[in-house]
């Protein structure tokens, strides 16, 4: 079994940033991926995930003001969100690809003021 912890949400006022992380405990051998999800009323979209290679993939929402990171030696995944907007306002999900299982975090509001 795979747990994740998130941290990092908040309210911050349109233009600001935040930094979300994610931790990985447990039999996490053979990680493919982690990244970041977002849900919004109606749907769940990708922010950024990064594979264990270090290539990353970003969602159209994220990109040029959002990046991925990890620490492999922390099994931690890190969004740095700069410049954001209120329709960034979600719930943030951290998921982990291991092999065919997929594991998610217990989300991380983010709330962004005008």
């Amino acid at each position: 079994q795979v747990q994740l912890v998130e941290s990092g949400g908040g309210l911050v006022q349109a233009g600001g940033s935040l930094r979300l992380s994610c931790a990985a405990s447990g039999s996490i051998a053979s990680i493919n991926s982690m990244g970041w999800y977002r849900q919004s009323p109606g749907q769940r979209e990708l922010v950024a995930r990064i594979t264990r290679g270090g290539t990353t993939y970003y969602g159209d929402s994220a990109k040029d003001r959002f990046t991925i990171s990890r620490d492999n030696a922390k099994n931690t995944v890190y969004l740095q969100m700069n410049t954001l907007k209120p329709e960034d306002t979600a719930v943030y999900y951290c998921r982990l690809l291991q092999a065919t299982r997929v594991y998610w975090g217990q989300g991380t509001q983010v709330t962004v003021s005008s």
